[in-house]
């Protein structure tokens, strides 16, 4: 009995690691905007999954209605409004020397977040999503205060990773219809 339940449990985690596996490697690797965000649906599907073979239902009920559903659904709604999917032109460059600009940007946030990260007490997640309650409160309440106090950078920098995206999207659309309108001028 034990064997067959080590075993179902097996099968969920190897089908939810290649629905994130599979959808990740789509969402870097296709052409089209939009069929990455549809890889970026299979891949939050995935870790759904993975969420319900933790017995964690209302982190994978979350992960479904407000990752899959509303936020990209979101980023759909900004690449179909602004028209990203048109051919890009990636030598033109408006700012010089903004890719050196965001290197030393990048660089620096992240040797931040190296420092910070040695220097507290900070965790980047549990070896297991589900636990025993510690009192007689609701899983709702706990998730609530572990977001809010013990991982609430996750939750910033994710916050922060999904205002991006959408600012990014409106920048290339923004590109985009400048290098065009100028291409018909010419």
């Amino acid at each position: 009995m034990i064997a067959v339940a080590y075993t179902q449990g097996a099968v969920v985690f190897a089908t939810s690691a290649l629905l994130i596996l599979i959808g990740a490697l789509g969402v870097i690797s296709v052409r089209n905007p939009v069929h990455a965000a549809l890889c970026l649906i299979m891949t939050l599907f995935g870790v759904a999954v993975a969420f319900v073979a933790q017995s964690a239902d209302f982190l994978a009920a979350v992960q479904i209605i407000v990752y899959a559903g509303a936020i990209v659904v979101l980023f759909l709604f900004v690449i179909m409004f602004l028209g990203v999917d048109s051919r890009e032109h990636v030598h033109f460059e408006p700012l010089v020397g903004q890719r050196a600009f965001a290197g030393v940007g990048v660089a620096l946030t992240v040797a931040g977040l190296i420092t910070l990260m040695a220097r507290s007490h900070w965790v980047t997640g549990a070896v297991s999503v589900s636990s025993k309650l510690s009192n007689g409160s609701g899983n709702v309440k706990e998730l609530g205060t572990a977001v809010f106090t013990t991982y609430l950078f996750a939750f910033e920098a994710t916050s922060a990773l999904l205002v991006i995206a959408v600012v990014g999207a409106v920048l290339l659309a923004r590109r985009e219809r400048s290098t065009t309108s100028e291409e018909v001028s010419q």
